[in-house]
C-alpha cells in the first residue's frame, strides 16, 4: 500500500450531525468532547484514499469470483493488546490462513484486518448491574475501561484521542510486517507445515503437501519470489463512534470526494443499520468500500432501500453485504436475501461472517461459540451460493494469533471446562490460531470443490 498521502487535513462540512445516532456513549462533558473532536481534526489521516480505492477494486473481483475476502482479527481490541507480539501474532495468522485460502480458491486472497480501530463495540443495554451495582456498559476501549468501577465506567473523550494513537501504531507495524519480509510466501508455507504437523491436525497433510508441491513447482519454473516477500494488507472497523468517525472523515484533494481516513473498509453494524440513522447516512457520503451486517431478520425491502441509499450507481466493490445467521437459519434465510439482491442488479459482495449467530452461553457461564456451528455456517453460506449460481466473495471471523480457550471445539477439542484456562476477550469470544487455521483449512476445502 502507497503511504503517499492524497487526503486535505479539512474536516468536511458535508458530514451530517443532525440525524438521530443509535448506540453512541453519552459523553459526561460536553467541551471535552469538543476538545478531543477538535484534536482529531488537526491529525493526519490513518489511510490514504488511493489505498481504499485499490480496496475497492479488489472487493469488486471478489464479487466477480476473481478474489476472496478474508477479514479478521479482533472483536474488540484494547489498548493494552496494542503490544507489537499480538499484532504480530495476528498478521500472522491471517497471513497463514490466507496462503491456504490462496490454493484452495486459486485467485488472489484479499486479507483484511480487524484492527487499527476496532475499539468499539454496540450494547445491549446502556447498564451493567453487578452485585446490586449499576454501572454504564463497556462501550470498548474507545469509550470507557472494561473495569467494573465507577471512574473506569464513566465515558472520556480522551480516549478517542488514545484510540486514534494506537490505531496509527498499529498500522505502522502492520506496515512494516506485510512489506519488510515478514510476508513472504516461503516463510507463510513454513509456518502452517508446523501445524499439520501436530498430530490433531494430520486431516489437513494432503493438502499442506499439495501446497508444498506447487510452491517446489514454481520455485522449478524461476518464479520470481522477491515478489512474493510483500502483500496488501488493509485496515477495516466497525464505524460505530460518529465523534471518532467524523472528525477523521477529509476530501480527497485529487477528486473532492470524502473519504473516512481511519480505516479502508468500515462497516454498519446490525443495531445502527437504521434506514433513517446517523450510520447509514455518513457512509453513504464518503467512498470509502462499506460493509452492512445483515442478519436472518434482515427485510428484503429495507436491503433494497440500503442499497440505493449507499450505492445508487451500483460501483461494483463499493457494498458488502456481511451475513450473520447462524447455523441453523442460513440455509433458509440467506437465499431469498440473495435472489432479491441479485435481481435487483446490485453488484454487492457477499462475505460470511460466521459467527455472530452462533454464541451461546455455556453451562460454566461463559459466552462462547462452538467451531462446529461456525464450520457449518460457512458451508452452508456456500451451499447457498452455489445453488444460486452466485458468488461467495469472502469470511469474516474474529479471531486472535494467541493460543486462548474461548471457542469450544476444534482439533484441540476444548472442552467447556477448558474455557476458564484462558478467556481473555473482553466482549466477544474469538477462534484461537489453531481454531483460526483450522477452519482455513477446511474452507480451502470447500472453495476447491466449488
Amino acid at each position: 500500500m502507497s503511504t503517499t498521502t492524497d487526503a486535505d487535513l479539512r474536516t468536511p462540512a458535508e458530514v451530517s450531525t443532525a440525524l438521530p445516532a443509535a448506540q453512541q456513549p453519552v459523553w459526561p462533558d460536553r467541551s471535552a468532547l469538543d476538545a478531543a473532536v477538535a484534536e482529531l481534526g488537526t491529525y493526519p489521516p490513518l489511510v490514504f484514499a488511493g489505498e481504499c480505492d485499490v480496496l475497492r477494486d479488489r472487493m469488486a473481483a471478489a464479487s466477480r469470483g476473481e478474489a476472496f475476502v478474508l477479514q479478521g482479527g479482533d472483536c474488540a481490541e484494547t489498548f493494552a493488546g496494542a503490544s507489537a507480539d499480538n499484532i504480530k501474532n495476528r498478521i500472522k495468522t491471517i497471513l497463514q490462513m490466507a496462503a491456504v485460502l490462496t490454493y484452495g480458491a486459486s485467485v488472489p486472497v484479499v486479507k483484511v484486518g480487524r484492527m487499527a480501530g476496532q475499539f468499539a463495540k454496540p450494547r445491549s443495554s446502556n447498564t451493567e448491574t453487578r452485585e446490586g451495582v449499576t454501572l454504564p456498559a463497556y462501550r470498548g476501549d474507545m469509550v470507557n475501561d472494561f473495569e467494573f468501577t465507577q471512574a473506569a465506567r464513566t465515558p472520556d473523550p480522551q480516549r478517542l484521542v488514545k484510540a486514534y494513537h494506537a490505531s496509527s501504531a498499529t498500522l505502522n507495524l502492520v506496515r512494516a510486517f506485510t512489506t519488510g519480509g515478514f510476508a513472504d510466501l516461503r516463510h507463510v508455507h513454513d509456518w502452517n507445515r508446523g501445524f499439520v504437523a501436530n498430530a490433531a491436525n494430520q486431516r489437513y497433510e494432503k493438502l499442506a503437501r499439495d501446497i508444498d508441491k506447487a510452491m517446489k513447482f514454481m520455485a522449478a519454473c524461476g518464479a520470481d519470489f522477491e515478489a512474493m516477500r510483500t502483500t496488501e494488507f488493509f485496515a477495516a472497523h466497525e464505524a460505530l463512534v460518529l465523534d471518532y468517525e467524523r472528525p477523521l472523515t477529509r476530501v480527497d484533494s485529487r477528486t473532492g470526494d470524502l473519504y473516512d481516513t481511519s480505516g479502508h473498509f468500515i462497516w454498519v453494524g446490525e443495531r445502527t443499520r437504521d434506514l433513517g440513522g446517523a450510520h447509514l447516512d455518513f457512509v453513504s457520503k464518503v467512498h470509502n468500500p462499506i460493509g452492512v451486517k445483515v442478519s436472518a431478520n434482515a427485510q428484503l425491502d429495507d436491503l433494497l432501500r440500503m442499497i440505493d441509499l449507499v450505492d445508487p450507481e451500483r460501483t461494483p466493490g463499493r457494498l458488502t453485504f456481511i451475513t450473520r445467521m447462524g447455523a441453523g437459519r442460513i440455509r433458509e434465510a440467506l437465499p431469498a436475501i440473495v435472489e432479491k439482491v441479485t435481481a435487483s442488479g446490485a453488484a454487492v459482495t457477499w462475505v460470511c461472517d460466521p459467527m455472530h449467530g452462533n454464541t451461546f452461553e455455556s453451562a460454566s457461564g461463559y459466552k462462547t461459540r462452538d467451531f462446529d456451528d461456525v464450520v457449518d455456517e460457512v458451508r452452508g453460506f456456500f451451499e447457498v451460493h452455489q445453488g444460486l449460481g452466485t458468488v461467495p466473495g469472502g469470511l469474516h471471523v474474529e479471531l486472535t494469533g494467541n493460543d486462548v480457550t474461548e471457542c469450544l471445539g476444534g482439533s484441540e477439542k476444548i472442552l467447556d471446562a477448558d474455557l476458564s484456562q484462558r478467556y481473555e476477550s473482553v466482549c466477544d469470544p474469538r477462534l484461537n490460531h489453531q481454531q483460526s487455521l483450522e477452519l482455513a483449512f477446511l474452507v480451502a476445502e470447500m472453495l476447491g470443490r466449488d
